[in-house]
């Protein structure tokens, strides 16, 4: 009987031995396998966010490293290839950068470098009420509303939406969305086609220009409909009373001269005289 339990606990140990030795040669595959890394390559992103208009320089920037596999193909792999660009949009810490994230810079304001191709930054001068109560920052979407007084000598105003969906550039001098706060602004700055910044001027000059902040989401575009302003009420002056009707009136008077007599005849018709003797 001791002899059997001796058996049954080799027997036991043996197993166990396999067991862990079978279970060490796979961990150790494991840890081979996941030794055994992809290609890498590194590509530049920013270092920290980098708000819109921005120029980049080597303090903004640092390289990641990613799979090969997993490189966009837009992105940029050298550093040099980035510094001195602008960035067109607010840049995110750890966002890899690539073409299209950023514009060039060949001179003059950062601003300049992020207008679209063939369009025109144009500042319009606002107030707290025509620049939505200081609610207005760069990236929000706008319409410009143009009022005018009326012509021909009539009274009020009218105003009409003239351009819809324009891009704030920049409010006064901050190119930078990332505030929160309102902040009463003198100029608002809009990204417009060259013929939408001549109707920009062209409102300014026959009258004001209010901006109507968009929702970012709605990019829907109405035919624009000319709506009619409160006017003051105009003074109605009673009309003349009616003049009663005339009655015609016609005098008439006899001249008699020895043995002729004359008559004549004053009124509404022609004046006759007549001769007839006695």
């Amino acid at each position: 009987m001791q002899l059997r339990g001796l058996l049954m606990l080799l027997i036991s140990l043996a197993l166990a031995g396999f067991a862990a030795v079978a279970a060490n040669r796979w961990m150790s595959e494991r840890l081979a396998g996941a030794g055994v890394h992809e290609d890498m390559a590194g590509v530049v992103a920013a270092a920290t966010e980098i708000p819109f208009g921005t120029k980049i320089d080597e303090t903004l920037i640092k390289i990641v490293e990613l799979p090969v596999d997993a490189v966009p193909a837009k992105a940029f792999v050298e550093p040099e290839a980035v510094i001195g660009k602008v960035a067109a949009f607010t840049l995110f810490n750890g966002e890899i950068l690539m073409d299209g994230r950023v514009a060039e810079h060949v001179g003059g304001s950062a601003l300049a470098a992020v207008v679209a191709e063939g369009k025109r930054a144009i500042t319009v001068r606002v107030d707290d009420v025509m620049g939505v109560a200081g609610f207005l920052l760069p990236g929000n979407r706008v319409d410009v509303i143009a009022t005018r007084r009326r012509g021909g000598g009539g009274r009020g105003t009218e105003a009409r939406t003239i351009l819809q969906n324009m891009k704030v550039l920049a409010v006064d001098q901050t190119a930078s969305p990332d505030k929160n706060a309102p902040v009463i602004v003198r100029a608002v700055t809009l990204e417009a086609w060259p013929k939408e910044a001549e109707e920009i001027v062209r409102a300014t000059q026959e009258g004001k220009v209010q901006l109507a902040l968009r929702n970012p989401l709605d990019g829907s575009r109405r035919a624009p409909e000319p709506v009619a302003a409160a006017t003051p009420e105009a003074t109605t002056e009673p009309a003349p009373a009616a003049l009663p009707p005339t009655r015609s009136r016609r005098e008439v008077v006899v001249v008699i001269r020895g043995t002729s007599e004359s008559e004549t005849v004053f009124g509404d018709v022609e004046e006759t005289r007549v001769d007839f003797a006695r």
